[in-house]
């Protein structure tokens, strides 16, 4: 179970992270352009959306059950070693914080009058929400 968790968790990862640039690209081209923000847009930035909470879900399931996520912080010693640290706190909550940043930009996006507004929600949050989750991914334990 915890090795089909962990290859859920690596390719959707790949598919969240493919959506977050398309999305953030489309956004911008949709804000530079000054087109009108149309349904259409909505549910593209709704695919990355929801493929960045599955991705989220998917996390918290594997950090529970995985030998590497909730219990290392019982040891006490992941706080010493930063690959241990990295793995059972950094990745776990800027990963969160990033999903939150997108959720606000999506839900703001919704919200907003102008056109150009609900793009520049979208590309903005999604972006800084992108650049938090890519500075913690464990890229050592992912490129193998």
């Amino acid at each position: 179970m915890y090795t089909g968790i962990q290859h859920l968790h690596s390719g959707v990862a790949y598919l969240a992270l493919l959506a977050l640039i398309v999305v953030i690209i489309y956004a911008l081209i949709g804000a530079l352009s000054g087109r009108e923000f149309t349904e259409k847009d909505r549910k593209i930035a709704l695919i990355a959306f929801i493929l960045s909470h599955i991705q989220l879900l998917v996390g918290l399931i594997l950090y529970f059950v995985s030998p590497l996520g909730f219990s290392l912080l019982q040891g006490g010693g992941a706080m010493s070693d930063p690959a241990a640290r990295l793995t059972a706190v950094e990745h776990p909550l800027i990963n969160i914080v990033a999903i939150v940043l997108i959720t606000i930009g999506y839900s703001r996006a919704k919200k907003l009058g102008s056109s150009r507004a609900k793009f520049r929600s979208i590309y903005m949050m999604y972006a800084v929400g992108l650049v938090l989750i890519l500075s913690r991914i464990p890229w050592a334990n992912w490129l193998n």
